[in-house]
């Protein structure tokens, strides 16, 4: 068992920025604090994205603090471009990422420490930084007959790239961005697509300014200070308008039809007698937080999420949920990850004798 003051949990936008402002407040890596990332190699989940989707095509990609992302390809997929920057970073900044390391729990120690279980061993921690991300909890919904179906059932977190579907019937459910960006570059080699959504989808014309962007995180905030399951701040904001979504639209690519009641061998159905039939069910439902080995803390609320002040789990002011509800996009987890590393110094000042108190952090 190894003690030390801070864990960072995920190595992707949000765990960089708080290894970034644990390392400015004077804290060492492997000795004060030690960074935890399951993926193999450097870039996040940005690494597991789908080769057609091209920097370019990356909407609100935010630097990391401390070192700017400048003269990228727009060209090359984003998975190898963000993957690269992530890669430089850790090494400029000397955050000796520990990876490939599954994190399987997070106890209560004693002591005022937590117990951080993984495959290298675990940590006994004062404080952590979780930065788990959702790419790992795809979100697969349940309809009746489901299992009968002979085709193919995918999701965002397996997309292929459109090449695959050349030829087919495919059936795109889910409304956010990711869900158009794969109808739109598979309706260009598919026999036919469908595009299914629970809700109308919400286009966005126009630019989109700081106030409205205030406005979208306020109320992702809210579910969270209730206790309430996050959403992303893009569910909020509608789609944004461009060129390419402008054209789908005109030609049809985009004509939404309401989501079906169940699933058959051959396609999908509707209550009302239309049917729809189907090579692939393509789910682009979005994802979920990957928390799950928090649960030994008991930090969910009745409503099913973890109440979080700032980046504060209400329940366990050790823990802090970086890139969580309202600090998921990449700005906002660069934000969330400097306010978790002050409240961390502070809670490290209290807890420390003033002769082995770890440095403090910058106001």
């Amino acid at each position: 068992m190894r003690p030390v003051d801070v864990v960072v949990i995920g190595a992707g936008q949000a765990g960089l920025s708080g290894a970034y402002h644990l390392r400015r407040a004077g804290l060492e890596p492997d000795r004060d604090f030690v960074v935890l990332d399951h993926a193999p190699r450097p870039g996040g989940a940005w690494q597991f994205r789908w080769p057609s989707l091209t920097y370019g095509k990356v909407h609100g990609m935010h630097a990391l603090p401390g070192m700017e992302l400048a003269g990228a390809d727009e060209s090359r997929p984003s998975s190898e471009v963000i993957g690269a920057y992530f890669d430089a970073y850790e090494r400029a900044f000397d955050l000796r990422v520990h990876r490939p390391v599954e994190v399987s729990a997070v106890r209560e120690g004693g002591g005022g420490r937590l117990l951080v279980e993984t495959s290298e061993g675990t940590y006994a921690t004062r404080a952590l930084i979780n930065a788990t991300g959702t790419w790992d909890r795809p979100f697969w919904p349940r309809y009746p007959g489901q299992e009968t179906f002979r085709g193919r059932q995918l999701h965002t977190a397996n997309y292929p790239g459109p090449a695959e579907f050349a030829g087919q019937r495919v059936v795109v459910v889910g409304g956010g961005a990711s869900g158009t960006q794969h109808l739109m570059e598979i309706a260009e080699v598919a026999a036919e697509t469908y595009w299914v959504t629970r809700r109308p989808p919400v286009f966005r014309e126009g630019p989109f300014d700081a106030e409205q962007g205030r406005a979208a995180v306020a109320m992702v905030e809210e579910r969270v200070r209730r206790g309430l399951p996050p959403q992303s701040v893009v569910s909020v904001t509608g789609l944004p308008v461009n060129d390419a979504v402008r054209r789908a639209r005109e030609s049809g690519v985009l004509d939404r039809l309401p989501m079906f009641d169940r699933i058959t061998p051959a396609g999908v159905a509707w209550d009302d007698g239309r049917t729809v039939e189907a090579d692939v069910i393509l789910w682009a439902t979005g994802f979920r937080a990957a928390v799950d080995h928090l649960a030994p803390l008991r930090l969910r609320e009745p409503g099913g999420g973890i109440r979080v002040e700032g980046t504060q789990a209400v329940r366990d002011e050790r823990v802090h949920l970086v890139g969580y509800g309202p600090s998921a996009s990449t700005i906002g987890a660069n934000r969330a990850g400097r306010a978790a590393v002050r409240a961390i110094g502070r809670l490290l000042e209290r807890a420390e004798p003033a002769a082995e108190r770890a440095p403090s952090v910058p106001a």
